[in-house]
């Protein structure tokens, strides 16, 4: 039964774009499974906690593209090894520097919103506005997340752009 009233030829190409998303996603909550215990330094507490966080919500996210995954009727990859061949992320070592380990998320950030403007390419194409929806979320979520990191990597006399107006 197509309760989707969408063509399962044109889902094929959200499935697989949702597939490396979701692989993704698990090399970076991992990621910050290994920053939030391995995390040293002055900025210990506030990093431990802030990880602790981002793991908490990557973890979601995980679950929700891979049902989403099972509601476009097809089934998510789930072996580790696969989602080492599919993601664009690497592994990184937990012996960095708090900096390092915010830069490493910094580019996983850049990473994954490139793959989740595919997925949004591919389900505009399918017509499939349910993953248009979570992605979006997705999005603006990372994106918000990825302004607070760099915030923090930036001192009180760095300043941000100025726009000029005509008045």
């Amino acid at each position: 039964m197509n309760y989707l009233n969408m063509q399962d030829e044109k889902l094929l190409p959200v499935v697989i774009e949702l597939n490396t998303l979701l692989a993704d996603y698990n090399i970076y909550y991992q990621k910050l499974r290994s920053f939030h215990w391995n995390v040293l330094g002055k900025n210990f507490f506030d990093l431990h906690e802030k990880f602790e966080n981002m793991y908490n919500e990557a973890k979601v996210k995980v679950d929700e593209i891979a049902e989403r995954i099972l509601t476009l009727r097809h089934h998510p990859v789930s072996k580790f090894s696969d989602y080492l061949k599919l993601s664009s992320l690497s592994e990184a070592s937990s012996m960095i520097t708090d900096q390092e380990m915010i830069d490493e998320l910094l580019n996983d950030h850049k990473t994954m919103l490139s793959q989740m403007t595919q997925v949004l390419s591919k389900s505009e194409d399918a017509g499939d506005e349910g993953t248009i929806d979570l992605i979006g979320a997705y999005i603006r979520e990372l994106e918000k997340s990825s302004w607070m990191l760099n915030a923090w990597s930036k001192t009180t006399s760095d300043q941000l752009k100025k726009v000029v107006t005509n008045s």
